[in-house]
């Protein structure tokens, strides 16, 4: 590892960044290093522009990836090169707010039977009825497991926050017929070497595969399974604020992004629907 890299790497557990954005940012940083054949230390601000315009307009980036670059660069050079007058700019709009495509309870179904072997059958049924993000699914501990309180321990979700969130009964007793085949240790969904927790990327694997097997053509990755906890907990009558606080948000906006619509929508007749009212003509 290099001395740049390094002092990047102590200034971002100093300044408490979550191990995800410390991973996204060594490598934005990696990235225009390699783009110039030099250390990022020895490039100018102008340089810097020019990659993130590269990033837009060669590439065609989504900006929120752009936008993390830019945030990495200038931690790089605020932070670490100690060179606050340094600006990078990029086109300040925001993400485009797309809507998840929502899996049905019976395409959940589906997907969690469709699993091979009953450890991936476990990992994905515990995300999905936890509402768990896949970077906490990886994260999961045996001690995580509360059978007493009927509670699923999530040890520093996002923003390093820990809570606790639902564990059915249903969830209970696949992971205890898991447990009894497999033994983990510590780590609730170990990797082969059962020192490690499975990684993210693993996960999706294992997602999209069984998502395939299953026949299932809706868009997304893992991701899917927490919207669809959140939007099957609001069909079954759960109100808003105590959804959102099995999820981890901060702010109850976050959770009603993707849940407004959908509760409009059901509550909503068509305007076919109402032809029906009208008296039948003789």
């Amino acid at each position: 590892m290099s001395p740049l890299r390094q002092q990047m790497q102590s200034d971002m557990v100093l300044r408490g960044l979550a191990e995800r954005t410390q991973e996204s940012y060594i490598a934005a940083v990696l990235g225009v290093a390699r783009y110039y054949h030099r250390s990022p230390d020895q490039l100018s601000q102008d340089e810097i522009q020019q990659y993130l315009l590269h990033l837009i307009e060669e590439r065609k980036l989504a900006w929120s990836s752009t936008n993390q670059a830019a945030c990495a660069l200038r931690f790089l050079f605020h932070v670490t090169l100690k060179q606050p007058a340094a600006t990078f700019v990029i086109p300040s709009r925001k993400a485009p707010a797309q809507l998840p495509e929502i899996l049905s309870r019976e395409e959940v179904d589906r997907i969690l039977a469709s699993c091979l072997n009953l450890k991936h059958r476990a990992l994905l049924t515990a995300t999905y009825a936890s509402g768990l993000r896949v970077s906490e699914t990886c994260a999961l501990k045996v001690s995580d497991i509360d059978s007493e309180r009927m509670m699923l321990r999530v040890d520093s979700g996002k923003g390093g926050k820990d809570r606790y969130t639902l564990l059915s009964p249903s969830l209970l007793d696949t992971l205890r017929l898991y447990w009894r085949a497999a033994h983990p240790a510590l780590w609730l969904f170990p990797k082969t070497d059962d020192k490690r927790a499975i990684d993210a990327s693993q996960v999706q694997k294992i997602y999209y595969a069984a998502k395939r097997r299953a026949g299932v053509v809706k868009q997304g990755g893992i991701h899917a399974l927490r919207h669809a906890f959140a939007t099957h907990l609001l069909e079954a009558g759960v109100d808003i604020p105590t959804i959102g606080r099995l999820m981890g948000h901060d702010n109850i906006t976050t959770t009603a992004r993707y849940l407004h619509l959908r509760q409009q929508v059901a509550k909503t007749d068509s305007p076919l629907d109402l032809l029906s009212a009208l008296p039948t003509r003789r």
